[in-house]
């Protein structure tokens, strides 16, 4: 009996274990087109035109950009937009960023820097450069990011159509890919943060806004208390307490923002882990958004990180008995043998699944960047490489954000960011 209850569980993990990204994949799909015919098929591709243009501040938190900040505000400085001030927040930099951002103040009215003795974090960054503005709309991009010069006024047209809308978060795209792992997160961020983010807003809310490029009602962010200080991923929590809050969170794929990304395995390790630990913190910190009837909206953003969690620890259970048994416990027997040829069979299935989201997020994605097409080759190697570094991540990420001690001050870690290139505004 104990043997049975036994086969039966190992059956029904790895049951799991195939069908849940299976699913999850067409579920993405699913909700990403409907995304698309609903809201984005006849949007023009030309700023709109507003009934207003209200001022507003773009927050700039920078630690140790020295060798990126000047492009990073030429590009800033080329807004589309009228009425719009820079706010740099210098946060304890040990290189020449402050030097740099006091001589560019010097030339630009635009500017203004605060400068941070010490290592403060990006949340109180962002925290200090919100209480310093004047404005009720705020627009925030990394200090190595590179702002489309529409992406203001496309923002801005969200906060004015809708006064429930509290942040608007933009369309990351990849600006180093020099290298394989650069090539294929110019797939990942089209076909599964792009093609997520459209899907949760047709299904209820969204996970996160992009870190990267976001921007903010003031009046919203001071209601749930601004960034959270403790929490690793600052633009995770700063979403869920806005959506708890009621506040709307919309996707704007025309708010384009040219980022910097690892390009190195180490790099990537501590990025995702990062990303991990901050996901199941938020997760710990919003569990009890179950008892709230009116956060119902809520519940499938927070099953389905469930679900990604319990996902990641039975796959590693699974992986590690069928191992054992394949070649410690005995010589395999045919069940055995053909259990394993089915695990290729449906590891080849997912794998094909995932190539069919590459392609519909490349579809979505094409008409904000052309020649995106020219990636998906390298798309093949994305379940090979980042599926099992995304795995490792959360297997680790979960009991890190356990022990973490609430309170405990996130501050910056200069992250890889790859293969510098020029960039063209292409």
């Amino acid at each position: 009996m104990e043997n049975l209850i036994h086969s039966t569980l190992f059956r029904l993990s790895s049951e799991f274990v195939f069908v849940y990204p299976f699913v999850m994949t067409h579920v993405w799909i699913v909700g990403s087109l409907l995304y698309y015919v609903k809201w984005e098929r006849h949007q023009p591709l030309t700023p709109p035109v507003l009934p207003e243009y209200p001022a507003c501040s773009i927050l700039l938190p920078c630690h140790n950009e020295g060798d990126n900040i000047r492009e990073t505000m030429h590009w800033l400085l080329l807004q589309n937009y009228p009425h719009y001030e820079i706010i740099a927040i210098n946060d304890g930099s040990k290189d020449n960023t402050g030097a740099i951002l006091d001589e560019l103040a010097a030339q630009h009215h635009q500017l203004r820097v605060i400068h941070f003795v010490d290592n403060q974090g990006k949340a109180m960054g962002l925290r200090m450069g919100a209480l310093l503005s004047p404005h009720e709309y705020l627009v925030c991009i990394d200090g190595d990011a590179i702002l489309d010069p529409n992406a203001c006024a496309w923002v801005m047209w969200h906060f004015l159509s809708n006064q429930r809308v509290g942040a608007v978060t933009g369309n990351p795209r990849i600006r180093n890919r020099s290298t394989l792992l650069g090539k294929i997160q110019v797939g990942e961020f089209s076909s599964i943060v792009g093609m997520i983010k459209r899907a949760q807003r047709i299904y209820g809310k969204i996970f996160s806004v992009s870190g990267v490029v976001a921007a903010f009602r003031k009046s919203a962010l001071h209601r749930v208390g601004y960034w959270s200080t403790d929490m690793i991923t600052e633009d995770v929590d700063i979403t869920w307490k806005l959506q708890r809050d009621h506040w709307d969170v919309r996707f704007e794929p025309n708010a384009k923002c040219w980022i910097l990304m690892p390009e190195t395995f180490a790099g990537l390790w501590k990025q995702r882990l990062r990303w991990a630990q901050g996901g199941a913190e938020v997760f710990f910190r919003n569990i009890d958004v179950l008892f709230h009837w009116r956060e119902y909206r809520m519940w499938p953003v927070l099953l389905e990180l469930c679900a990604s969690l319990v996902w990641v620890y039975l796959l590693a259970a699974v992986t590690v008995i069928t191992t054992a048994s394949w070649f410690f416990d005995h010589a395999p027997t045919l069940q055995e043998k053909q259990n394993f040829i089915n695990f290729g069979n449906s590891a080849g299935v997912l794998v094909i699944t995932c190539l069919l989201q590459f392609a519909v997020g490349f579809y979505l994605d094409s008409r904000y960047e052309t020649g995106l097409w020219k990636k998906f080759f390298w798309m093949i190697w994305y379940p090979f490489l980042y599926w099992i570094i995304i795995a490792c991540a959360t297997f680790v990420g979960l009991p890190k954000a356990l022990m973490k001690k609430r309170g405990q001050r996130a501050v910056w870690i200069s992250p890889d960011r790859g293969v510098r290139q020029s960039f063209d505004g292409k």
